[in-house]
């Protein structure tokens, strides 16, 4: 069966002028071309755009797309199953935090207080959700899913106790870096050498591996993306460059 492309635009729920952008990208071409200028879509134009469609859910740029479906060794049974399954534990996380706020407003309604550990649960989820919404696409594309799902069941699995340590930590490398580019210390200061070490601390408390290298390239980050920046620089300016400039000096010192 063929489609127009006002009729796979229906079916798909893409506009047309998006089926016209992804013709003139390469992504994804007609079957045909009728003499009076029609494009027609048939069943593998049809696949195609469905993976199209899987990946852009994911958050997968269009260029990347491009790149693995033209690769002629990708298998769509295998990236079926690798979307199902990023889909399934997407669908794990949302479930985990609607209860979490469903519970929070059901107390609220009650006028009843949850008890500690109930909150202690709901600041961990809502702490992994805000990353994942936050840096979760750069994350997944740098260092790949398992990685970064690993980090955030680390965060979930945290005690009461570590939790508290871990996010006491951000608060005090936060309020150093502030006092510290407030008396215009240097990154290669001992305070910047001292910053650098809580700094690795933090980032290794929930389990995860920093060497020195791995610790650059997350500080590098810190002045290229500006929602690092704004992050670290939301009430001084110039933080998020200090805690770069020192990690990179001293993070093979450490």
């Amino acid at each position: 069966m063929e489609y127009t492309i006002r009729e796979l635009a229906d079916l798909s729920g893409v506009t047309t002028r998006t089926l016209r952008w992804y013709d003139q990208i390469g992504l994804l071409k007609p079957g045909r071309v009728a003499e009076n200028g029609y494009r027609y879509y048939g069943p593998a134009q049809v696949d195609r755009l469905q993976d199209v469609l899987y990946y852009r859910a994911l958050g997968v740029e269009l260029a990347q797309i491009k790149d693995c479906l033209d690769d002629p060794s990708f298998d769509r049974l295998a990236a079926l199953r690798g979307h199902l399954t990023a889909l399934e534990q997407e669908q794990a996380r949302l479930e985990a935090l609607i209860r979490s706020v469903r519970k929070t407003i059901s107390a609220q309604e009650r006028k009843e207080l949850m008890n500690d550990q109930e909150k202690f649960e709901a600041l961990k989820q809502r702490a992994v959700a805000w990353h994942e919404e936050t840096y979760g696409r750069e994350a997944r594309e740098k260092y790949g899913d398992r990685e970064v799902d690993a980090a955030q069941d680390t965060v979930r699995a945290l005690t009461q106790e570590q939790y508290r340590e871990w996010t006491g930590l951000g608060d005090e490398i936060l309020r150093r870096l502030e006092e510290a580019v407030q008396r215009q210390t240097p990154p290669d200061s001992l305070e910047g050498r001292e910053i650098t070490q809580l700094h690795r601390r933090w980032l290794t408390l929930t389990g995860n591996t920093c060497d020195p290298a791995k610790h650059m390239g997350l500080a590098q980050l810190y002045i290229q993306d500006e929602r690092f920046t704004a992050y670290y620089d939301r009430t001084v300016p110039g933080c998020a460059r200090f805690l770069c400039e020192a990690v990179c000096r001293w993070a093979d010192q450490i």
